[in-house]
């Protein structure tokens, strides 16, 4: 009974009737109110439902997440034809909001509890198309972007809180060289590639698993930048592992799909793939940071039971890029062994 509980609590009845009136369920009956997700955020989402029907209620504390945001991504997305929940009420300034309920089941979760290969294909399928939608909808000066000071305050993270949490230490004088050749190849990559609209979380956990296309989540985020992040987020992904050659097969895929619609992505297919491997790598000590962060500042710890998987992610890399010998000798000097 947290205070921001009684807060939605004494919110939703009055807001309850627009839901109900926009889907044409009538009057507003007896329901309860329960825990639908979290995630690592400051974000909680709970659902109401009356056993007939149910909607989602976000809670993003004002003073830790600003819902703004989430509101104007939500539109773009949806002017691109893309699936989001829709918004029935908000108080942006209390940061309560009531979403459709666009199901139960994350394509994270229908993975997880087994589907046949033509499901799986048909689920990625889609995703890629859904992305592709997206990317041809973006225009710049229209979201924040996703440019050098942002991607190396990202890349920060990983000594800032993996290396100084995670392995109590410091790099050392051999180590910050091998960092900063590393980052000058990531930072002169990325920047190089062609700029989109980037959700920055398009991987399975975000991603509502429907009879066509997925319903997006978790958006509120997005920036304007390099056009391989959401399809390297996508396929290699922080909660469960494809194999690398299935990986490299579905960005094949996407490539062609994209190079087909016009998106911007380069001529040839090998030249997408270094450029997806080396977003890839600048993401996952991105994340690798995030989550110690997630566990030490937030008290989080499940988070980092991942982090094995980041580190297979860059080890495979630097199997395929001789460039990448500074990062693979860092990932030997810490003893982040695949």
């Amino acid at each position: 009974m947290d205070s921001r509980w009684v807060l939605l609590k004494a919110w939703l009845p009055s807001v309850l009737g627009q839901a109900y009136q926009a889907q044409g369920w009538g009057e507003v009956g007896e329901g309860r109110l329960e825990p639908a997700s979290a995630d690592a955020s400051f974000r909680r989402y709970f659902r109401w439902t009356d056993g007939a029907h149910s909607l989602i209620v976000m809670d993003a504390p004002p003073d830790q997440e600003d819902s703004r945001p989430f509101v104007k991504i939500a539109g773009l997305l949806d002017d691109a034809g893309v699936r989001t929940p829709r918004i029935f009420a908000s108080d942006l300034d209390q940061g309560l909001l009531l979403l459709e309920d666009m199901g139960a089941n994350t394509y994270l979760q229908t993975i997880q509890a087994g589907v046949d290969d033509a499901e799986l294909e048909r689920m990625f399928d889609t995703a890629v198309s859904t992305l592709v939608r997206w990317q041809l909808s973006s225009r710049p000066g229209v979201l924040p972007e996703y440019g050098e000071s942002v991607l190396r305050r990202e890349l920060q993270l990983f000594p800032d809180w993996f290396v100084s949490r995670v392995k109590g230490r410091e790099l050392s004088a051999s180590e910050l060289e091998d960092w900063d050749a590393l980052s000058r190849l990531l930072l002169s990559s990325i920047l190089g590639e062609n700029r989109v609209f980037v959700h920055r979380d398009y991987m399975p956990r975000n991603l509502m698993t429907g009879p066509e296309d997925p319903g997006v989540l978790d958006f509120q985020d997005a920036l304007y930048g390099p056009v391989s992040y959401d399809v390297t987020s996508l396929f290699a992904d922080a909660f469960f592992s494809l194999p690398l050659l299935s990986r490299e097969a579905w960005l094949q895929r996407y490539w062609q799909r994209a190079w087909d619609a016009g998106i911007g992505v380069p001529d040839d297919f090998a030249s997408f793939l270094d450029q997806s491997r080396l977003m890839g790598v600048q993401r996952h000590l991105k994340v690798l940071g995030i989550f110690a962060r997630i566990c030490h500042r937030d008290g989080k710890p499940h988070y980092l039971a991942d982090a094995p998987r980041f580190v297979t992610y860059l080890h495979e890399a630097c199997s395929r890029d001789a460039r990448l010998a500074p990062l693979q000798r860092l990932l030997d000097s810490l003893e982040m062994h695949p």
